[in-house]
This record gives structure tokens, sequence and C-alpha cells, in this order.
């Protein structure tokens, strides 16, 4: 895996070679995905580091909860818009087109959700996460209970919390780094 182009502008070269629980799990997105996502290439610098991410991504991105695996990415997809975020626009935006078999939705995400025809669940949820994004410090009671009068629960909204909060953190390493995403991801579900 050393011949692939470095994921960011910085010199940090993968270990080489991966540990074998690494090495596996790179080789279980080669086969799910077709490729490892740069942002896990990124991170391989230091295994350490790299077991820290996929463990936090894994558990808000795909470990139970109360938002579906869609509702979760299209939290990424407006958190990363409102940072300008270009791996994370790109990569998760392909996963809003595919988990949702709308790639207008997607796009629409991408560019202003506002636009989107979501339901006032999703639009309460999203504007949850923007408002996380732009001012958290100003998020008060009425703005979780207006979560909780849309039907999310307490934990649902520990979880939104959680993932638009993951997703400012990495969107400020990505841009930061230069994170370039997979060329893959911007032909997926189209």
């Amino acid at each position: 895996m050393t011949d692939q182009p470095m994921p960011t502008a910085l010199d940090l070269p993968m270990v080489d070679p991966l540990p074998p629980e690494t090495q596996k799990y790179f080789d279980i997105c080669v086969e799910k995905l077709g490729f490892v996502p740069n942002v896990l290439a990124a991170n391989a610098f230091d295994i350490d580091k790299l077991n820290t991410f996929t463990a936090m991504y894994n558990d808000l991105m795909l470990a139970d909860s109360g938002l579906s695996k869609l509702e979760r990415e299209m939290i990424a997809v407006v958190v990363s818009a409102i940072n300008k975020c270009f791996y994370c626009l790109v990569a998760h935006g392909a996963a809003v087109r595919q988990l949702s078999g709308n790639p207008q939705l997607g796009e629409m995400l991408v560019m202003n959700y506002r636009v989107a025809p979501l339901t006032n669940r999703q639009r309460a949820m999203l504007d949850f996460a923007a408002q996380m994004t732009t001012a958290s410090a100003e998020i008060e009671e009425p703005d979780r209970q207006h979560l909780r009068d849309v039907g999310f629960t307490d934990r649902d909204v520990w979880d939104i919390a959680n993932v638009a909060g993951f997703f400012n953190m990495s969107n400020r390493v990505a841009s930061a780094t230069a994170m370039t995403p997979n060329k893959e991801y911007h032909t997926q579900a189209r």
C-alpha cells in the first residue's frame, strides 16, 4: 500500500507493514467499497490514532441508535457543507446518495439542506446540527425540546450532538491537512 499517493498534504506515510488487524480492516474496506478511504490511510501513520478514529467513527455511525444510518450521514453532509470540507462532502454525499437511493437528495444536502424535501424530524435534526456547527454555545433547552417534540428521545439528541461534533472535528482536520477524497466517491450512486 506504500505506492499509493499521499492522502493529505503532510508527509506521514502509512506504517509498513500494517499490523495484521489493520491490514484485515483495510482488506474488508477494499472488499466492501473497492478501496481504502483516504481518511483511514491518512491516520495509518500511527496505528493507535487510526484505531481511536475508527472506534469513534464506527460507534457513532454504525452502532445501534434511534438515528438511521441515512440520518447520521445526512448530519455529516450538512455539517461538512457549513464547514466547506471537500473530503467529507464528497465521501458522505456519496453515502447519502447510496443510502437514500436519491442522488438529488445528496446534492441538495451538499448545496443547501433547506431546499431538500425533508420530514419535520429530519429538518429539526439538521437545523440542530447546523446550529451546533455555527453557534453551539447558543443552544438552549427550547432547541433540545424541539427535537423531542418531533419524536427524538434524549438518547437521540445525544447521538445527533455527537455525530455533529465528530464531523466538526473531522472537517477541520481534513481541511487543515488538505485531505483528498478517493476518486471513486465522485461517481458512486449517481
